[in-house]
């Protein structure tokens, strides 16, 4: 049996890209377990989606410390040790962090991202591609660092921009990519260390 090391994943909605590594944390040959879904909303659908995957899971809403985030943050960083968890990846997680937990989880907390990054930071990407005239798009698994979407690139993946592309059908084709590499980047990741 192999030694699985173990994640929290943070998500703010759906979870699509936590259901793609809560399914191949699930196979015996993956080196990660996921010991935590956390979400900073109470009402995210993703919570259910890992509960129902038998996960343990925790919502610590981030309105009820008002625009104290570093206090909401320490007590996601307690839940995160509690857990046991080595490793941290954002999913679909939509606050920006401050120093404290980008700090306390350097060069271990990875996130994803939907553009091929340096291009394209922040949100609103598909229409920014679109509106860029960009060829190529896609989605970029990174470490998470002090700037916004400016970590250290750990992997890619590149689609080609259709000429009747539009935001939705960009993200769709770009969404089936992230969850096809930020499993695969992952475990790289975690093979590496």
């Amino acid at each position: 049996m192999m030694q699985k090391t173990p994640i929290a994943i943070l998500i703010s909605g759906r979870g699509s890209n936590m259901r793609a590594l809560i399914e191949a944390c699930e196979r015996p040959d993956y080196p990660a377990r996921i010991v935590l879904v956390l979400s900073n909303r109470p009402d995210a659908a993703g919570l259910e989606v890992a509960r129902a995957a038998g996960l343990q899971t925790i919502a610590i809403d981030h309105k009820s410390f008002g625009k104290d985030r570093e206090a909401h943050e320490r007590k996601v960083d307690a839940a995160i040790r509690a857990s046991g968890a080595e490793i941290v990846c954002l999913a679909g997680y939509m606050r920006v962090l401050t120093p404290f937990l980008v700090n306390t989880w350097e060069g271990r907390m990875l996130n994803i991202h939907p553009s091929l990054l340096p291009a394209f930071p922040g949100l609103h990407t598909h229409e920014a591609a679109i509106a860029a005239g960009v060829k190529e798009h896609g989605c970029t698994v990174h470490l998470v660092t002090s700037g916004v979407d400016e970590g250290p690139v750990l992997g890619q993946a590149k689609i080609a921009v259709q000429s009747d592309d539009t935001p939705d059908r960009l993200a769709s084709r770009v969404l089936e990519q992230e969850h096809q590499l930020y499993p695969a980047v992952l475990a790289d990741f975690i093979n590496a260390q």
